[in-house]
Order: C-alpha cells, then structure tokens, then sequence
C-alpha cells in the first residue's frame, strides 16, 4: 500500500492509499479516516459512494470526521470501479463502466477479468480494513444512491459481517430501474441479477437481524423512476424485514443532504454496535 495523502482532520487524520489489488487486477485507491489515537478505536464503516464518485467524495464533502472522531470509529470509502482500463463502452457514460461499477462481479467479456466489485468489497476490503485496525468484525456499512444499493445488498447478503446498514437515497430495486437494468444487462448479460436486487434478497429469504436505515429526501429528481423507495418498504414489510425510512421534506440527493443527516446514521451504527457487543 502506498499512502498517497494525510490531513488531520479534528483530532485524526483523513488519508488516501493505493494498493494492487489481485480482484480488479488494477492498482485500486481508497480514503480512510482514522482517530489519532488507535486505543480508541471501537469499530469501523465501510461508505459505499454512488455514480461518477470516487475515493474522497464522501470524506471532503459530508463531514463525518467529527462525530467518527467523538465516537471512536474508523471509515474506509474505496472506489466505485477498477480504472484505467479501455473496455467497450467503460468511458461513454456516467451510469456505466468508469465510476459505475454497481458492487456486482461481472461476468461480460472484458468486464469479468476486473469490474468485480461485490468481491473487492465483500473480501479484499473487508479483510484489509479489519486487520488494518484489529477491528474483530465490528464493521457496519453504509453508503448513497448506487452505493446505498451496494450497502443494503451487501448487508442483506452478508448479515454475519455487517452488524449494521444504512443507506441515503439507494437504487433499492435496480431490476425495475433504468440505471440497474442497463448496469446488469452490461455487467451480468442474461445471467439472472435476483441476487444484486435488495427486493428480490428479502423475497428469497435474506434478512439483518438489525433495524435498516434509510433516509430520502421528497426533492430527489430519481425518487420517483430510479430510487424506487417503497418498492422496499413493500418488500421489507412482507419479509418482516425491521426497516426505518425517513422522507426528508425539501431535501434532494445531493451530498447537502448526505452532510444534514450523516450524524445520525454515524450514530445509528454506533449503537448498533454497542448492541452487539
């Protein structure tokens, strides 16, 4: 790993780091924020960012390092896809290939030999960041809009590592949405997509023993043809699923909105591992 920057940040430091990871067969970045004092460590998140977003936008723009610092918890954010790559159609579009990579490992020509996100994050994050900081699984996750997709399906697939999940604004149904559907016909192909769909997850039987926790704000321009929140709901009510939403009058899906309500999804997880304990 090589560290590429260092900010302190309150009472820690805000870093950047690129390694070679053996999934993507790419050199991969990711940020993490880290309290100065590591005996004070007492869990960690995974952030999970959404389209066109990459390593730092979530630790510049939402301000989380104060409450993690206040609560003794480290954060990691990597990348949303493998880079510097030339795959048909990877460069074309915001919603595909570059920045786009959805957390699914795909299984298309070109694509299957590096965009493997589901596994880079399920494994070769997960194992690098527990052991950076001995965290002895006391790890939740969390994340926005395709990320937010990515951390609910992740959590629901793997609720003996991930103690806790939240999400803003997520693609919760991608097979009934035009960003998943044009993600999985390229990433996937035919291949059936039912388990990188929360709604179809909680159909088949997966479930968190944990409250999920979502908030949506009313003025989000892809509430009502991308996000699909209720179609959640639905699913989640029939799965007896514990979810909470929280619909946010006025607020839209930009990361002012991420950076009002960060500290109570920090906190949320916080209790959630105190609870697990």
């Amino acid at each position: 790993m090589k560290l590429l920057k260092s900010q302190k940040t309150f009472h820690g430091f805000s870093e950047v780091y690129e390694h070679d990871s053996k999934l993507t067969g790419t050199s991969m970045k990711f940020s993490i924020y880290r309290p100065e004092e590591v005996s004070t460590i007492r869990g960690g998140l995974i952030w999970l960012s959404g389209l066109s977003c990459n390593e730092e936008n979530f630790i510049t723009k939402a301000g989380a390092q104060r409450f993690l610092c206040e609560l003794g918890l480290v954060l990691i954010c990597p990348d949303t896809s493998p880079r510097g790559l030339n795959l048909p159609k990877e460069h074309e579009s915001y919603d595909f290939g570059s920045g786009a990579g959805f957390y699914v490992d795909a299984l298309t020509e070109g694509y299957r030999d590096h965009y493997k996100m589901y596994s880079y994050i399920n494994e070769e994050i997960y194992s690098l960041f527990d052991s950076m900081f001995s965290l002895k699984g006391q790890l939740g996750i969390m994340g926005h809009s395709m990320g937010g997709h990515g951390a609910l399906m992740l959590g629901l697939r793997n609720p003996d590592k991930y103690k806790s999940i939240s999400a803003f604004a997520p693609v919760v149904n991608p097979m009934q949405c035009a960003w998943g559907q044009k993600a999985f016909l390229g990433y996937l192909g035919e291949t059936d997509s039912r388990p990188y769909d929360s709604c179809e997850l909680l159909r088949a039987g997966h479930r968190h023993p944990q409250s999920i926790l979502i908030d949506q704000g009313l003025a989000d321009d892809f509430l009502e043809k991308q996000l699909l929140t209720e179609n959640l709901e639905k699913a989640a009510f029939e799965a007896r699923q514990p979810l909470i939403v929280n619909y946010r009058e006025g607020y839209d899906h930009s990361y002012y909105f991420i950076s009002t309500f960060v500290e109570s999804h920090i906190r949320f997880h916080s209790d959630q591992m105190e609870s697990n304990r």
